[in-house]
């Protein structure tokens, strides 16, 4: 372990490269430091939609989360049932009516520096979705996961819809290993439920 990681307390954002080989380890380590000391009921929120190449990390990744068959996280957002901007509200009522003392994992594309395009960034609070293109979403998550999937700062739209499926996938399959490794050391209180998700909308045109 790099020397100074030491001196990092817990409270502190993570960011690494999806390819570096330690992503796994060290991600899983400062968000099971994040977690409630008493094990309680998780969710996690997989925002996007498959409409938009950049967009559809969040239900990649919960796509391939729930193939992985979590015993102990609830996923939301997936391919064929998205969590994106038109359908948000429902979701988030959703959750905190099925779910009502759970703790939430909120998932996310994001843009960033050219120096951060594939970067993933674990961080503590609510995650903002759609603050890239200005779009005003409720906040949602204890903790956030976001991969930064391409550059920010010039029409933000268009660079998502031109961002390299590669690169999208095989972070998508990053994130849903580490979400995978969490959820191996994780506990309830009470057994996990199976609920019905709120019915499908599609996203309107531009709608992420």
């Amino acid at each position: 372990m790099n020397l100074m990681n030491r001196f990092i307390t817990k409270k502190e954002k993570l960011q690494i490269n999806y390819m570096n080989p330690d992503l796994l380890d060290k991600m899983n380590e400062r968000i099971i430091s994040w977690l409630p000391e008493l094990p309680k009921e998780y969710v996690v929120v997989c925002v996007g939609t498959d409409r938009s190449t950049g967009d559809a990390l969040g239900p990649l990744i919960g796509s391939y989360l729930s193939e992985l068959k979590p015993k102990h996280l609830n996923v939301y957002g997936t391919l064929p049932e998205p969590v994106h901007a038109t359908n948000m509200p429902d979701y988030i009522q959703h959750i905190y009516k099925h779910h009502q003392d759970g703790f939430v994992i909120a998932v996310d594309a994001s843009l960033g520096k050219a120096a951060s395009v594939g970067s993933i960034i674990a961080d503590v609070g609510s995650l903002n979705p759609g603050a890239a293109l200005n779009k005003n979403l409720p906040a949602i998550g204890d903790i956030h996961v976001t991969g930064v999937v391409n550059i920010s700062g010039f029409m933000e739209f268009t660079t998502l819809q031109n961002t390299r499926l590669s690169l999208v996938v095989d972070m998508a399959k990053r994130v849903a290993s580490l979400l995978e490794k969490i959820d191996q050391q994780l506990t309830y209180t009470t057994s996990l439920s199976t609920v019905v998700a709120p019915e499908r909308q599609e996203p309107l045109e531009g709608e992420m």
